[in-house]
């Protein structure tokens, strides 16, 4: 039995204005610092838009994959096998899926920015996860990349 061929791979990255975010933050540290003086102002400068920008780095390196059987998504891989039907989610339904539809239980890597997602619900008896929640720029390609890895490859 050969691996299925699916493959879909996404970065969720942070939109731009966030960047110019951090680079307000590290303003806002530098004019704090500058009744220290020069050396205090660039310090919080370049200081402050460093861990600023690596907070948006990092909130933005959130990846979704189907490869190798499974979906991984953020920390979490889950094999094909155990996730149902996928359904793709517009932007209301999606919003809906965050706040009032949403189950505590439920696995969700939701990014705000991204108004589209997938919602996949879980068939393994033993996990008490229901669903899994995934925010997603491309959802027809992640769907068509779950249903082709539920397959065998001929």
């Amino acid at each position: 039995m050969q691996l299925s061929t699916a493959h879909h791979d996404e970065r969720l990255t942070a939109p731009r204005s966030w960047w110019g975010i951090a680079v307000l933050i590290g303003l806002a540290c530098a004019l704090m610092l500058l009744p220290l003086g020069t050396t205090a102002l660039l310090a919080g400068l370049v200081g402050g838009t460093a861990l600023a920008g690596l907070a948006v780095s990092s909130y933005g390196s959130a990846r979704v994959r189907v490869v190798g059987g499974a979906l991984a998504a953020g920390d979490a891989r889950i094999p094909v096998t155990a996730l149902g039907e996928p359904e793709i989610l517009d932007a209301e339904e999606a919003r809906a899926w965050r706040t009032h539809k949403a189950d505590t239980r439920a696995f969700m890597l939701m990014r705000s920015y991204v108004p589209t997602a997938v919602r996949i619900e879980i068939t393994d008896p033993a996990d008490p996860t229901p669903y899994v929640y995934v925010s997603t720029r491309e959802p027809r390609a992640l769907v068509a990349a779950l249903l082709a890895a539920r397959t065998p490859a001929a």
